[in-house]
Formats: structure tokens, sequence, C-alpha cells
């Protein structure tokens, strides 16, 4: 073929891809936090659902977190994002999870030919050999668990295993709780030994692992000795320190660790080949296991069951200590923190959840900077008498809080729910799709029969309730935040903000050049903000009307807003030289009148004959 001379002599086209917008926060998202031990550890934190049977599969029918969620999904249009999270209400237990096992892993034959299995795993920071696992008679992958469960239990008192068929994986569990409870990942058998101290070594005992004696000093210790320190904890510390870090042949075929007053020695050979590894002593404040290092036997399954620290998919998640609920929030947070509404879905209808802890997580929710809503339910007989002061509304109306609503409901300790299952349906770029909270219906919710003295102290409190009335219909009444705003209009006005911060930040970010810091690129930047307040206007956020708060720019208070929406970029010779140097925009100011709703009617009705 000819020579030819390429086009891009002449011509040369670069193409350039520009980055992915930004997403906003997931305004239409609810959390549900709750105490069933079990299904969510305190490592993963929570778990996001699009529907009910999600919620069904991993909690059961009979669970609060269920129960909670049938009355968010019970919401028409049904919402799609639901969040539920774990609270350590009371003392967890060190879990071990394995990985996901393949369908191939699962098959039973794999399983029956298993006679005499084995693993040796740390529960409590103490090693324990698992052997003699016959899984013969086993018809399905819950035998096999119950088979170890069993084998657990004997060798260290509690401790169990437990199969999760809905995700395929085998769950092991210590038998204490707290902090100091854990389940390590399973490793291939191999001996152990242990020695016990019941007090101070005295001066030049000694401890001789596999023919190497250790000896305890009094005084500045040598090769090979161990100073007695001041308590038995820092004698044993240093002594683990010693044997740990030792080069000598014999003490370095071990592993060693210390729980409590007892140390314990693990053969680094696999098998029952340390179980020809010697142990003895000088002192009677030691107690050996055994003259020698016993157990290792048996075919190591630890990587049939999934739970090898280098098996993917296997994690262990130590114990923990009681936390209370604003805590649990704050951890959730801390791991994922895009969800809108927050609720409580826990056990004895959030018995356990006091106005105290309600008040706690509610100032937590109105100051720590997020855009979120906290939903209480309350159930208190007092909320229904004139006056009131003591019941969670009160507490919380006096607070004016502005991002915590509070539901009263005799009957369903979960009835918030269904007020974000309503919230999380508006799609706030359609038209005409904002919605009032007032005047709704509340599926899942028992509506309540009082009178209007009752009402009126519900009212009082900003109370919201969901109530027959005696034209054989019942709906939300109020609507209403715990400072009497209305939740709408913060929920609303969190769609505006964010959406105004999300389009100003992916204008600079998509933008190939720049943005200048000129009245040509503030401009662009009051153009974007006013496509947001255009979009606010169709979706009936926005409505023209009667500017009433401070004026600027070419409207003052009093004056009619035609748009609903007015956006002031001051020109960029007003800017000092300090912001210009600094890159900033000018101050863009924004007017933005709501369309409000309509919740009572008064009608004057004259008849004339």
């Amino acid at each position: 073929m000819a020579n030819t001379l390429p086009v891009s002599k002449l011509i040369s086209v670069g193409v350039q891809i520009t980055p992915t917008a930004a997403q906003g926060p997931d305004l239409n998202s609810l959390l549900i936090v709750g105490d069933t031990p079990g299904v969510i550890d305190a490592r993963e934190r929570y778990r996001l659902y699009s529907d009910l049977n999600g919620v069904a599969g991993d909690f059961g029918t009979s669970a609060p977190e269920y129960q909670a969620a049938s009355i968010f999904f019970a919401a028409q249009p049904q919402p799609t994002r639901l969040y539920i999270g774990y609270w350590v209400r009371v003392a967890a237990a060190g879990r071990l999870t394995g990985a996901t096992l393949s369908a191939a892993a699962q098959v039973m034959s794999n399983w029956t030919a298993i006679t005499s299995g084995a693993f040796l795993a740390y529960i409590d920071g103490k090693p324990v050999n698992i052997s003699g696992l016959n899984f013969s008679t086993a018809t399905n992958l819950n035998g096999v668990a119950s088979s170890i469960a069993t084998a657990l239990n004997s060798a260290s008192a509690g401790s169990t295993a437990a199969w999760n068929s809905v995700y395929g994986r085998f769950a092991f569990i210590s038998g204490t709780t707290g902090a100091a409870s854990s389940f390590g990942f399973l490793q291939t058998p191999a001996a152990i030994g242990s020695a016990a101290f019941s007090g101070q070594p005295a001066n030049n005992d000694t401890l001789t692992i596999k023919g190497t004696a250790v000896t305890f000093v009094s005084g500045a210790p040598s090769a090979g000795q161990v100073q007695i320190g001041s308590t038995l904890a820092a004698t044993l510390a240093n002594l683990l320190t010693l044997l740990s870090s030792s080069t000598d042949a014999n003490l370095s075929a071990m592993t060693y660790g210390v729980v409590g007053t007892t140390l314990y020695i693990v053969s680094k050979a696999t098998g029952t080949t340390g179980a020809s590894y010697t142990l003895a002593k000088s002192s009677s404040a030691i107690t050996l296991s055994g003259a020698t290092l016993s157990g290792g036997s048996g075919t190591d399954i630890s990587a049939t069951l999934g739970a090898r620290v280098t098996t993917s998919g296997s994690y262990a998640v130590p114990g923990a200590d009681a936390e209370t609920p604003l805590a649990a929030v704050q951890a959730i947070e801390s791991v994922f923190a895009d969800w809108y509404g927050l609720t409580f879905g826990s056990s004895g209808g959030n018995a356990h959840v006091t106005d105290a802890d309600h008040l706690a997580v509610a100032g937590y929710i109105e100051g720590n900077g997020n855009r979120h809503l906290y939903g209480a339910t309350t159930s208190e007989a007092a909320a229904l008498l004139p006056g009131d002061t003591t019941s969670l509304g009160a507490l919380l109306a006096a607070l004016e809080y502005n991002r915590t609503f509070v539901q009263w409901s005799s009957t369903t300790p979960f009835a918030a729910c269904a007020i974000f299952g309503k919230g999380c349906t508006v799609n706030y770029n359609g038209a005409n799709t904002t919605i009032t909270f007032m005047w709704k219906q509340q599926p899942g919710v028992i509506a309540e029969s009082i009178n209007s003295t009752q009402a009126a102290a519900l009212d009082a409190n900003n109370y919201n309730y969901y109530a027959n009335f005696n034209n054989n219909t019942a709906i939300t009444v109020n609507g209403k935040l715990a400072s009497r705003h209305f939740i709408d209009e913060i929920w609303n006005a969190d769609w505006f903000g964010s959406s105004i911060q999300s389009a100003v930040f992916n204008l600079l970010f998509t933008t190939p050049t720049k943005v200048p810091q000129t009245d040509a690129g503030m401009h662009l930047i009051g153009t974007t903000i006013e496509a947001v307040c255009a979009q606010a206007v169709n979706n009936g956020f926005l409505a023209p009307g009667v500017w009433n708060s401070a004026g600027f720019g070419q409207y003052q208070q009093g004056d009619w807003l035609p748009k609903g929406y007015y956006v002031y970029v001051p020109p960029i010779a007003s800017q000092s030289q300090a912001d210009r140097a600094a890159r900033k925009s000018v101050p863009i100011q924004v007017m933005a009148k709501e369309a409000g709703a309509v919740h009572d009617v008064a009608i004057s009705v004259t008849v004339n004959q």
C-alpha cells in the first residue's frame, strides 16, 4: 500500500469527557434503628432495603424492625429506600461472619463426606481446637451448623454457630458479651498448651517451653530472663514480650497470648506436630495444661467453612458494650450519613427509648449540620391533658426543634413511619408533586377516637396524630414539627437548599475551563440558581406572593413577587479586593416565597328566603 499522511497532520481532534455531575443528598430515604441482635452487626451497622420482602427475609415478620418497615412501605405510592441500622442496646457478643459460599460449595455431598472435621478458633482471645466434627448424617447446612455449635459450646461455654440461608454463610458467636468478647478467624488445627498463674512467680522460678527455660528475676533481666513486675499483669506482659520476640529456635516455634492470668501457647506447626513440644515449670504459682502441648488432629475445614482470614468476604466483629440510642445513631452516621429520615423500631415498641433518649437524639439531629429529620412516636397519656408540660411533645415543643416531629398514637408504637413513608415518595423533579402531611391517611396505623379537649391538648404541643372524624374518615392532623413549623416546610427547604448547592457545585465541577470572576460568570451562577427556583415553582414548593421580609435588590418588603422567587446577583464591581483575591463570588441572595398549603377552611353561608 502506498504511503499516506495522517489526517491529524492537518486536523487534530481531542475529545474531552466532562466529569459526571455529583449527586445531592438522598431526601427520600428513612433510617429505622432497631435492636434485634444477630442480623446486622456492630461493624456492618446498616443495610438497605427496597421492599418489605427483603426486611422479612432478614428479620422475619415478628421483629420490631419489620413492624416499623411495614408501616413505611404501606404508603402509596410506595417508597423504595429504607435503611435499617443496628443499636447495640444490650452488650453484644464477638462474632465471626464467614464468606458467602458458592452454590457448588453448599452441595450437601461435600459436607456429608466430612467425618473428622476440625479447626482452631480464638474465642475471647483463647485458642480452642474443635475436632471430631462428623457431618455424615446432616441433611442440610443447618445440621452442619448445629454440630459445630455443640462442639463450640463444649469447648467454650455459650459459644455457638449458625447457618444463614439468606446470605449463604456461616456465623460463629462467642458465648460472652461486651468489649472483651471476640471470635477470631478460623485456622488450621494445631497443638495448644497453657500456663495458668495463680500469683507472682518467685525469683529464679522457671517456665520451660520445648526445652528452653525462661527464668523470672526480681532484678534487671538478661538474656532468657523475665523481670518480675509490680503486679502479675506487668509480669505477664514482660513474659509475653520476651516470648513473642525471641529468636530461640524452640521458643519461636510457638505463638503466644495472655488472657487474664493465663499464658496460651500454640504451635506454629499445624496438625499434631506440636503435640510433642514439652512444657515444664519450677514455680508453685504456675499450673500447666500438661507435660506437652496437645490437640491438632482432624481434617482442617476452616477454608471449607469460608471463615479464614484469607477468605474474601469473611470478617470478624469484636463484642461491644451496650450503647445509648444517641450513640447508636452517631455510630451509624460515622459510617453512612446519606439518609434523611430517622426513627426507632426497637423491641417492646421502643420501650427502651426514654424521653431523655428522644431529647438527646433530637438535639443531635438539630445541631449536627447534616440534613436529617427525626420522627418519634409516643403513647404517653399526659399528652391528652390540657396544660401538659411533661410529655415528649411538650418537652420538644419547649425546645422549638425544627428537625423533630412527634406522633401520638395510643396503639401503634411505630406510627411516625407513616409520615416518613408519605414524605419519601415526593418526586421533586415532577410538576405539582410537593405535599402537606395534614389530611393524609396512614395505612398500618390505628386511627384514634379522641374528643375535642384531647385534640386541643395535642395541638397545643404540636403533636401529629391520626384521628377519626364524624364523617367516617380518618386523617393525619397537624403535620407539624416540634417548633410549630410544618414538616413539609423543612423537608422542601432541605430539597431546595441541597439542590441549589449541588447545582452550583456541578457548574464549577463540570466546567472544563472555569467560571470567570466577572459579571458574566456571576450571571452564570445566578441562572443556575434560577433553574432550581423555577423547578421549585413547578413542583409546587414556591409560588407568586407578597414578599413579607426585608428586601434587597429590586424588591422590598410588601412587594409582589411575580415568579415566586428572585435571585439577586450584585455587580462584580461591588466586590472587595480581598474577596476578589480569594476568588470568591459576589454574595448572591435569593428570595423564595412558599406556596404553602390549605389545612383549614372557614366558610360563611348566608341563607335568605
